[in-house]
């Protein structure tokens, strides 16, 4: 259920899995938490409870519920504390990090990042160890500290070089296009708008099912080209924009309207205007 729901939020946005998600933890998955068990089977019941409820908290953070999402965040490590699972405590560490830098708490993500790194590196995953590392680059550079957010990619490009010979079904998702797209948010970040545009090129060849992560590499593509190219930008963003109508985001509407932001300086351009006006036209839900 789990993995279905997760394919889901990722074609669709959290606004259309949330509810479902949620009453189905409540209905289905809360009683089994409190039946007797053996320890083997226990732990891995906390486990796959712990990977929905953070589902929960991403869809809630998706629509930008920023508080319910902490709230199911956090009982989600409890979860997977209970459940002795480092892998799985590193992403709920990663994925709150995530969410602190979009909510303007740089520091708050750099300390959550190098939880989880820790834990990562416990867990003996270093696809994932490299995850946390990008998440407390993009920390950094939230912060403007070029050198700690070098220093991090470096780190990160590292041990995702180091890699594991068996990587777990769940992290398929880290790869080289998701490497290339978080450190070009970094650089988009630090104003470093060329390798930021070149990154962002190379995070479009990512793995299909990704639908909401092809619309936040677009805009990126978007933002970076803005100062340099804006009608490049605008044909970008526009493609941004179509993929985006059948989601449920309030995010994606969110990099959408940074995209409209960065062209403003360019509006007496007609087709600039016109994104813009689509922009603000398009409902964010």
């Amino acid at each position: 259920m789990t993995t279905a729901f997760g394919d889901l939020d990722n074609q669709v946005g959290g606004g259309k899995v949330r509810s479902t998600v949620v009453h189905y933890l409540h209905t289905s998955v809360t009683p089994l938490l409190r039946g007797s068990y053996t320890e083997q089977i226990g732990r891995r019941l906390f486990a796959a409870a712990a990977e929905l409820t953070k589902l929960a908290g991403w869809a809630a953070y998706d629509l930008e519920e920023h508080g319910l999402a902490q709230r199911y965040l956090i009982q989600s490590l409890r979860m997977a504390r209970a459940a002795g699972d480092a892998a799985l405590n590193a992403e709920i560490l990663a994925a709150m990090s995530h969410q602190a830098t979009y909510v303007g708490r740089p520091g708050d993500a750099i300390d959550l990042a190098r939880a989880a790194r820790i834990a990562a590196r416990s867990a003996g995953l270093p696809t994932l160890e490299a995850g946390c590392h990008l998440v407390e680059a993009h920390g950094h550079a939230a912060r403007s500290d070029e050198r700690s957010c070098g220093a991090s990619l470096n780190e990160a490009e590292r041990a995702f070089d180091r890699g594991e010979a068996n990587r777990p079904d769940w992290l398929t998702y880290l790869d080289s296009a998701y490497m290339s797209a978080k450190a070009g948010q970094c650089f988009q970040d630090l104003g470093e708008h060329d390798r930021a545009t070149r990154l962002a090129r190379v995070s479009l060849d990512m793995s299909d099912g990704y639908q909401r992560g092809r619309v936040f590499n677009l805009c990126l593509l978007a933002s970076s080209l803005a100062v340099e190219d804006p009608r490049e930008a605008v044909r970008v963003g526009a493609q941004a924009l179509e993929l985006s109508g059948g989601m449920e985001s309030r995010r994606t509407h969110a990099y959408l309207r940074d995209v409209r932001t960065r062209l403003a300086a360019y509006e007496e351009m007609p087709e600039v205007a016109d994104f813009r006006q689509r922009v603000v036209a398009a409902k964010a839900v």
